[in-house]
């Protein structure tokens, strides 16, 4: 497992919403292909959905980053509380590793922090939305719980998109 710092984005950082922005393009790249995966959205739409992601007046979210030694940002994951006040829910909405720290548990660490805060705000489950061809990514939320709920197309390319979703709490601990 790599060591690295697990922290919030900074917002008066430039350099770290550049980076998630970038870890967000690249994870559409992946997901769509070089062509499909920069044409879906620009870098100046990327940099505002970061943003948006940390203004408490849209939403409630977290941008958590993991750093290296040096400061550098290894990876990122973007989760927020999704649903209305009845119906709350947790979602995972993007998690980039690098591909040189790939394989480290950077993911499956980044997956733990968006748990613990869902717990926190008293969610009773969450979910993440991926491309079926996602292979790693649906094999880390297997091995943590998650089963598929639900798939569709993606209202911008059509490609077939699953959602894997965990129940947080238990029966009991809704009851009570």
């Amino acid at each position: 497992m790599q060591t690295a710092l697990l922290r919030d984005l900074d917002l008066t950082r430039p350099d770290e919403i550049e980076r998630v922005a970038q870890g967000m393009r690249q994870t559409l790249i992946e997901v769509e292909g070089e062509a499909r995966g920069t044409a879906m959205y620009t870098l100046d739409w990327l940099r505002d959905r970061v943003r948006w992601h940390l203004d408490p007046a849209q939403t409630q979210a977290r941008v958590v980053l993991a750093l290296g030694a040096r400061g550098e940002v290894l990876a990122h994951t973007i989760f927020r509380v999704e649903g209305p006040a009845e119906a709350r829910f947790g979602l995972i909405s993007t998690t980039y590793v690098w591909p040189a720290h790939r394989r480290a548990g950077l993911a499956a660490r980044l997956l733990q922090c968006a748990e613990d805060w869902f717990l926190a705000q008293g969610l009773a489950r969450c979910c993440t939305w991926t491309s079926s061809t996602n292979k790693p990514l649906i094999a880390l939320y297997h091995r943590h719980g998650y089963v598929q709920t639900d798939q569709g197309p993606n209202d911008l390319t059509g490609t077939l998109m699953i959602q894997l979703s965990k129940p947080l709490l238990s029966t009991e601990a809704l009851k009570s």
